[in-house]
């Protein structure tokens, strides 16, 4: 059971969906988009909203028993500032549990638009935020303190008619969740209609399914990570192993031994 839990770049209040009163006694919403909190669906646990940038997170240190964050986190300016702001409001041994978008997120889309603007307009600009690499997700987590660390990746790969389909669905009815477009300050404003159906070629040929579908993939990664506690085990020292891993294979034989 956690007393109290926070969940960062919470939107409209999905992750609260999933949580019972009998684990999170009560629940902080943070958001930096105002109008996603005001909208936010009611949870069964008493909620409290607060729109704060996940980079100035606040809340005093050692606040919180939990915090959790849902496919948000690939929209922050300094992620390690970030991680860090997390870190510092939990308790000791108090738990971050997380996911976000991933590298290879949309790479059919984001390769498609690419070679149709060095096709047609001699450069390209990036159409789509960039994303963190699996790689660098447990050093980022490690240097902000977590420890006893678990990340996983995952890929969910979603059809549709075509590239045109793939855009308006990231713009329109996924940009509160999600926000596929591009967040840089200096990015091109817009794609030409020559670009765009160049795009859309290259999309269809490239990767198009035997349908006549487009797949759009998005890698996410899970991690979780934990404040330090004294209480919390420890590795042994190295060099104090009594058992060499070369043994490990002589197992079955020493049971089947003692069975006998």
């Amino acid at each position: 059971t956690f007393p109290l839990a926070l969940d960062v770049g919470s939107g409209r209040g999905y992750i609260a969906q999933h949580l019972t009163k009998e684990t999170v006694e009560k629940l902080i919403q943070v958001d930096i988009a105002e109008n996603a909190l005001k909208n936010a669906t009611e949870s069964e646990i008493p909620t409290v909203r607060v729109v704060a940038d996940e980079e100035f997170l606040p809340f005093k240190e050692d606040t919180f028993d939990l915090v959790v964050s849902s496919l948000s986190l690939h929209w922050v300016n300094d992620l390690p500032k970030a991680f860090k702001e997390i870190h510092q409001v939990l308790k000791p041994d108090g738990v971050f549990i997380g996911a976000m978008f991933g590298g290879d997120t949309l790479y059919e889309l984001r390769c498609s638009l690419q070679l149709a603007e060095l096709e047609r307009e001699g450069g390209f600009s990036p159409h789509v935020s960039p994303f963190t690499a699996v790689a660098d997700l447990g050093h980022l987590l490690s240097r902000a303190g977590f420890n006893t660390l678990t990340v996983d990746t995952d890929e969910i790969q979603v059809n549709y008619p075509g590239l045109f389909e793939v855009m308006e669905d990231l713009q329109g009815k996924y940009i509160l969740c999600m926000g596929e477009s591009n967040c840089s300050w200096n990015r091109k404003p817009l794609l030409h209609r020559e670009t765009m159906l160049a795009a859309a070629a290259i999309y269809q040929e490239m990767y198009g399914n035997s349908d006549g579908s487009v797949p759009a993939t998005f890698q996410i990664y899970y991690m979780i990570g934990w404040k330090y506690h004294e209480s919390q085990a420890k590795p042994a020292q190295r060099g104090s192993a009594t058992v060499s891993f070369g043994d490990l294979a002589k197992i079955e034989g020493l049971l089947s031994r003692g069975k006998k």
